[in-house]
């Protein structure tokens, strides 16, 4: 019999029904649909009590450093899972260019316990893939974003080079006429969601088909 394998989900987005929940979503129906040895667990950052890196350097104590967060919060026991997962995603809008201040937060206190101030290498626990899925008002065109900017490096260096899924041109609102959103044309987006949002979906699903087929 197979061994289990599991997949962590991190949805840094505040919205629970809208893109990167959905597109999220997907992901772990696609793990799923790929057989029953496949266990997938999604945490949502806004539902959480937690801070960022306080630079406490527990992680770097002679003798007892450490390449898990050793800081006590709700986002412990999800880092204690993260560190022996065989696959971990990452979801966000992307707000002023960035990913949402929960996600680096989050990344903050995944990523720093990896770095060696000795050598200024970065280890993490455990080797496994990882998807990074951005949502944003922007085009392939036009956009300003830096998606996970540094920290995507950091999770290149210890972990690998991610995948990223990026749907671009999201709808930001159901319902355009009841909010100051004129710069925008609700058509123009009803349009692209239309030629391309089930795509972005089913990028997804299929992203997460394949984590969980490796």
């Amino acid at each position: 019999m197979s061994e289990m394998k599991k997949i962590i989900i991190i949805d840094g987005g505040p919205r629970r029904n809208m893109n990167t929940a959905r597109m999220l979503q997907k992901f772990a129906e696609g793990a799923q649909s790929s057989g029953e040895h496949i266990e997938v667990k999604t945490y949502r950052l806004y539902d959480l009590d937690y801070k960022g890196c306080i630079s406490c350097m527990a992680c770097k104590l002679k003798d007892r450093a450490s390449n898990v967060c050793r800081f006590r919060d709700a986002l412990s026991p999800i880092l204690e899972e993260i560190s022996q997962a065989d696959g971990l995603v990452l979801g966000s809008p992307i707000y002023f260019g960035e990913v949402t201040g929960q996600m680096r937060a989050f990344l903050e206190r995944l990523s720093f316990p990896w770095l060696s101030y000795n050598d200024y290498s970065m280890t993490a626990p455990k080797q496994m893939p990882v998807v990074l899925i951005e949502t944003m008002n922007g085009t392939p065109e036009r956009n300003n974003s830096n998606g996970y900017g540094s920290m995507e490096f950091c999770i290149t260096r210890a972990l690998g080079q991610p995948q990223r899924i990026v749907a671009y041109n999201t709808y930001q609102v159901k319902d355009y006429d009841r909010y100051e959103l004129a710069g925008f044309s609700e058509e123009a987006k009803r349009q692209w969601r239309d030629a391309h949002w089930e795509e972005d979906l089913q990028k997804a699903f299929e992203a997460g088909r394949q984590m969980a087929a490796e």
